[in-house]
């Protein structure tokens, strides 16, 4: 088995540490630890290793599905992966919807194999269509990053229904990365909801502000619940015990915690539609804290764009060729709204410097 270096990642190893400003993170600014209780107790493993039962119930009602079809992880990088083993461990075919995170197409190709499906530029619409003529006999997972990263495209509940029909209709399965979901300020049902071979990645990462926990998980059947389970005895064994007791607290003050999160969003995302606007360029108003932005015309790609940002101002942003649009960058506005300024200051100062 091969799999493709994950490019981004790769990037941010080379710059972030160094850097005075990331204007690439993809989620929402990290809360401080000092907001929470973070003493657990015994240091052990989480029992059962699939998460405490109660707040896996808890989470299932928000699916409406049943506590046997929730399991903890360690993020949504591992949710995903372990639905991917779960379903493809042994070879099969994947429909994937890109620009998307890099994950969600390499691991997939890594185990089987992968037919993409590009969202529809400047307003990124996804043909269902277009999906249904990727279908194969072999096909066991569509797969879907809802709202997209790096698009900020929020695919409606209709188009979400479709392609779950699809699924149905193929016998294969509707995987949706949920992980910018509550990021929207009038958010959809959850994938899961939509029925029983619907599944659900999500974390506390993205949109609550809490990367640092690596806490997420699957809502789905319980036999890709199982199977994922499976898994995850060679993987993480149990979720976080730190992770688990800070999420626990996090739901239950989770309306405090994403109107903060929302609010920030709807701050910031004014602030970057000026800067667009100030400097003619073009772009796709996103939900979540992701805007994919076409390149100054002074750039021939997306690299040597970033590349001249980060080496003159020290910001850090994400070139489109991670996710195939090399006429593109990606910035990622969820910061703290000081650094933001400072961070849209520098760019200017940096395309004034290449006018």
């Amino acid at each position: 088995m091969e799999i493709d270096s994950f490019g981004l990642e790769r990037w941010f190893a080379r710059y972030e540490a160094d850097a005075d400003i990331m204007l690439a993170e993809s989620g929402i600014r990290s809360l401080p630890a000092s907001r929470f209780d973070t003493d657990p107790g015994e240091l052990g493993y989480v029992i059962p290793t699939n998460g405490d039962e109660e707040l896996r119930e808890q989470l299932a009602a928000r699916y409406d599905r049943s506590v046997d079809e929730v399991i903890f992880t360690c993020g949504a990088q591992e949710a995903n992966f372990l639905v991917f083993l779960a379903l493809l461990g042994q070879g099969g075919h994947a429909v994937t919807v890109t620009p998307t995170y890099q994950s969600l197409h390499a691991i997939p190709d890594a185990f089987g194999e992968v037919t993409t499906v590009e969202l529809d530029a400047p307003t990124w619409e996804l043909s269902v269509d277009a999906v249904a003529e990727a279908i194969r006999e072999d096909t066991r997972l569509i797969v879907v990053n809802n709202p997209n990263n790096p698009t900020g495209k929020y695919h409606d509940a209709e188009t979400m229904a479709a392609l779950y029909d699809l699924a149905v209709e193929h016998d294969a399965y509707l995987l949706v990365d949920e992980v910018y979901r509550l990021l929207a300020e009038n958010p959809h049902p959850p994938a899961a909801s939509l029925g029983r071979r619907a599944i659900s990645t999500a974390s506390l990462s993205k949109a609550y502000g809490l990367a640092g926990l690596r806490f997420g998980w699957i809502v789905g059947p319980p036999e890709v619940v199982q199977a994922a389970w499976h898994w995850k005895d060679y993987t993480t064994i149990s979720p976080s015990q730190f992770g688990q007791h800070v999420a626990r607290q996090a739901f239950e003050r989770e309306d405090e915690l994403l109107a903060e999160s929302r609010e920030i969003a709807a701050t910031n995302r004014a602030l970057v539609a000026e800067f667009v606007d100030a400097w003619d360029l073009s772009w796709f108003e996103p939900v979540g804290v992701n805007a994919f932005i076409e390149i100054p015309d002074a750039f021939s790609s997306g690299k040597e764009f970033c590349r001249a940002v980060v080496g003159e101002e020290s910001v850090v942003l994400a070139p489109g060729e991670f996710f195939g649009y090399p006429d593109r960058f990606r910035l990622g506005f969820g910061l703290p709204t000081a650094e933001l300024r400072e961070g849209l200051s520098r760019l200017e100062t940096c395309l004034r410097r290449h006018e």
